[in-house]
């Protein structure tokens, strides 16, 4: 590959973009989730760990330990982490200067100790792809310790590398464990048209989608499944340059699909983000002024053109038929599919081994081409560092990467398997596509809470970002990930006993404490119990579908229909026995007096933002904080647009040589008489010496 500046700040800009949007949205939720009067309160984390602070960190890396010596309480804590977050991030994107190394080290420290102390809420797929996206993000940034003039960043492809190796992992293992989870409906190519409905936080648009013949929706599954398999084999490290920027294309089509459908996850954002690492600076410089002049093809450039295309030609065809091929409906590789992963990870293995070398090489005589000794040690000094760097995170990633689909990894040396566990509470390389949810024939499962102050009527509690009322129309959510929604979405495929903060999330809606019931609705008249809480709950399991269009082609009054499946959790009250048992069975149950809140300046200002912030929903807060960086950034951009002289430069025509020989006399009359000294000899010298140098250039004496 070329040079990788360009797309090195766009990865990093949007590291930082996602970044802004993790701790943003996980703000607005701390405290019905981690609060004192939360689901899963931190301070019985914090009050229960009776060990010493080198010894709690190093079992659990997480800055939460460090909290009380501010005079913070837990849920202060992590609200602090969350605006040192955010206020960072916010600055990595206006900010050239704050794209640093250390700025994004001090980003996944932050992620990570919210991590930590996070537990069900934050152990998802999503928070691990961004801590290790994170990390590399912090290999890729610029140093400016470690930077000089003579090595402006000769390292830089070696280190982005790691970005497309993650990329491929990433896409590859996500395809390959939808054909390896047993699901048949990724076999018969009929998963997209459930996917429309069972996905996390389906989008309006997914409901028209639904809509679509069956048809087209088995050609999309198609297309689903070459993208994330057949892309990534053949063209993600394709030394042909034209195959990676389709490669590119392709995967970000995807994404603003799954985008337009689900809703914008950052899942997605990651995705397009790591897509960057297909292109070069050669594809953004029809963005600059620079416009280089074509040159001429010799015979060999003309050859290797011809070459190139008939590659490309090769893997188009070849995806093709193998996609025609493999994805008919009476083939059956249920048995031999395993086989098929197995046979194709030793070969993508020693391709990503090739392609790391080849960049390292070229990379070590970029650095031995440098300037005088010092420049070259230093530059192969850093190249050194970091090669070795990159090849251990490499080596690291191949342990959960021989993972996907079940296979065994018990090819890879244990030494690796050793160093991988020592680091895997770290998050810097992880397994995706390993807990592939099936998709369910039945419907989409929703878990449905319901109270009673009789245990006779019973009224629905209506959550704001998952379905509940079959009226209302699915919610667009941004790039907001609400933690309960989605935790509850994931819940319901099983039973409450593998999901026990759901009896914390009931004993505080029993007690009506208000920073949970703003997790379901901000709007307190949403809310039926809003004047006194429920003296019981219960839960059922509903499965829902989307409502289809009449044959008329009308469009129905309801968005969803649902079918009542079983009950997930019995009618308890406060003080029930079985409700007293299941919080002793969760760690729920109140051993530690709550502590007063601090009048420090620190956490008098943790208040106050917190009372601002207090009312506001996550897309709303979102939405507010990034149509402001927009505007900032367009402000910028106008502001430097008009600082630059608009149109092109005239052209000094050149001077005659009466001009030049008379220019510097009336310019410099001083310099002149200064030159002819006290007896002006030496002026006389020299203007003739002048007169003979213009006769000679003359055109008459030219002839």
């Amino acid at each position: 590959m070329g040079d990788v500046r360009v797309p090195r700040q766009l990865f990093l800009r949007g590291v930082a973009v996602a970044y802004l949007c993790a701790f943003a949205s996980l703000y607005i939720q701390i405290p019905g989730l981690y609060g004192d009067e939360g689901i899963l309160p931190a301070r019985l984390l914090v009050a229960g760990e009776q060990k010493p602070l080198l010894q709690q960190l190093q079992e659990s890396p997480s800055l939460l330990w460090l909290v009380p010596s501010l005079g913070l309480g837990p849920q202060q804590g992590l609200e602090l982490i969350c605006l040192l977050g955010a206020l960072l991030s916010l600055g990595a994107v206006l900010l050239g200067a704050l794209r640093d190394s250390l700025a994004y080290l001090c980003l996944w420290i932050l992620y990570l100790s919210l991590y930590t102390a996070g537990g069900d809420f934050l152990h998802t797929e999503c928070d691990s792809l961004l801590l290790e996206v994170g990390f590399l993000a912090f290999l890729v940034a610029p140093c400016g310790l470690l930077r000089s003039s003579t090595s402006p960043g000769l390292h830089d492809p070696v280190t982005f590398w790691l970005t497309r190796w993650l990329l491929f992992r990433l896409v590859l293992c996500t395809g390959l464990s939808k054909l390896a989870s047993s699901d048949p409906c990724w076999w018969d190519l009929t998963a997209l048209s459930r996917y429309y409905e069972t996905q996390a936080s389906p989008t309006p648009l997914a409901w028209y989608a639904h809509q679509l013949p069956d048809w087209l929706s088995r050609l999309g599954a198609v297309c689903v499944m070459a993208s994330e398999i057949a892309v990534p084999l053949l063209m993600f490290f394709a030394p042909v340059r034209g195959l990676r920027i389709c490669g590119f294309y392709i995967q970000v089509f995807l994404q603003l699909c799954l985008v337009l459908l689900g809703g914008c996850s950052l899942t997605h954002l990651l995705s397009v983000v790591l897509s960057f690492s297909l292109l070069d600076d050669d594809c953004f410089s029809g963005c600059t002024h620079q416009k280089k002049k074509p040159k001429s093809k010799t015979w060999s450039q003309f050859l290797l053109s011809c070459l190139a295309l008939l590659v490309k030609l090769a893997v188009y065809v070849l995806i093709l038929l193998g996609t025609i091929k493999l994805f008919k409906l009476e083939i059956n590789w249920d048995g031999s599919f395993l086989i098929f992963v197995s046979l194709i990870q030793a070969p993508t293995i020693w391709v990503g081994v090739l392609s790391l070398t080849w960049e390292a090489v070229v990379t070590m005589l970029r650095c031995a081409c440098v300037r005088g000794i010092m420049g070259k040690l230093c530059a192969l000094t850093q190249w050194a560092i970091f090669t070795a760097t990159t090849v251990a995170v490499f080596t690291l990633s191949l342990v959960p990467y021989t993972a996907v689909a079940g296979v065994s990894a018990g090819k890879i040396f244990r030494e690796v398997q050793n160093a991988y566990g020592a680091v895997e509470k770290y998050q810097l390389v992880s397994a995706y596509g390993i807990q592939h949810r099936m998709v369910p024939p039945a419907g989409r499962p929703e878990v449905i809470i319901e109270g009673s102050g009789d245990k006779k009527t019973w009224k629905e509690l209506s959550f704001m970002h998952k379905p509940s009322s079959v009226s209302e129309a699915p919610p667009v959510l941004g790039p907001h990930k609400p933690r309960l929604d989605w935790l509850l979405w994931e819940a319901a495929r099983a039973d409450y006993q593998h999901s026990h903060w759901f009896t914390g999330l009931v004993q505080q809606l029993l007690l009506g404490k208000q920073d949970v019931l703003r997790l379901l609705q901000v709007d307190e008249a949403q809310y039926p119990f809003r004047v006194s809480p429920p003296a019981f709950l219960r839960a059922s399991v509903y499965h829902y579908h989307f409502t289809q269009t009449g044959q008329d082609g009308n469009q129905p009054r309801e968005w969803w229909k649902r079918l009542y499946v079983r009950e997930f959790f019995p009618a308890v009250h406060l003080g029930d026995p079985v409700l007293e048992e299941l919080l002793q069975e969760a760690g729920l149950k109140e051993k530690f007096p709550v502590l007063p809140i601090s009048d420090t300046p620190l956490a008098q200002a943790l208040s106050v933002l917190r009372g601002h912030a207090r009312g506001h929903s996550g897309p709303l807060v979102l939405l507010t904080l990034f149509t402001t960086v927009a505007s900032i950034l367009l402000l910028k951009d106008l502001v430097s647009r008009s600082r630059t002289p608009k149109g092109p430069k005239p052209k000094s025509k050149p001077a005659t040589s009466e001009h030049k020989s008379k220019k510097p006399r009336e310019a410099h009359p001083e310099a002149s008489e200064k030159n002819r000294g006290p007896s002006g000899r030496g002026g006389r010298k020299e203007g003739l010496e002048e007169r003979r140098i213009d006769s000679d250039r003359s055109p008459r004496k030219r002839k």
